[in-house]
């Protein structure tokens, strides 16, 4: 059996995947960046997804083996004070929240802290 290794959202994957199952919403995850080789059987892709304070962000590496059989790792990371914008090629990419009193802000995530605290000042 082939993988299907350039699908980009649950759009495409519908066309391509005939016996494709999707609970919720299949586009929760957007695609940042996505690159594939049919011919050397791999696919590497980072996602996100949008949360209050920032984006989680998905990195999916699929390298097939030689008897077929796919080997795939995955991370996943919180990523604090981001948001996902629009990128070259049709891509997206991650950029600073922006001001929420601003009338064009875009996301509805609240900025946050810094996720560590300042050190504390010593005095000599």
């Amino acid at each position: 059996m082939k993988k299907t290794l350039d699908n980009q959202d649950e759009a495409g994957a519908r066309k391509s995947v005939s016996d494709i199952k999707v609970v919720g919403n299949g586009n929760m995850f957007r695609l940042l960046c996505k690159a594939s080789s049919k011919q050397e059987g791999w696919m590497k892709s980072t996602k996100a997804m949008q949360v209050p304070g920032g984006c989680v962000v998905q990195v999916t590496t699929q390298q097939q083996n030689p008897g077929g059989s796919y080997a795939i790792a995955d991370a996943l990371v919180f990523v604090p004070g981001v948001e996902i914008a629009d990128d070259e090629n049709n891509g997206r990419k991650l950029v600073p929240l922006s001001d929420p009193t601003d009338p064009t802000h875009s996301s509805d995530s609240p900025p946050v802290p810094p996720p560590f605290p300042p050190l504390p000042h010593s005095e000599s």
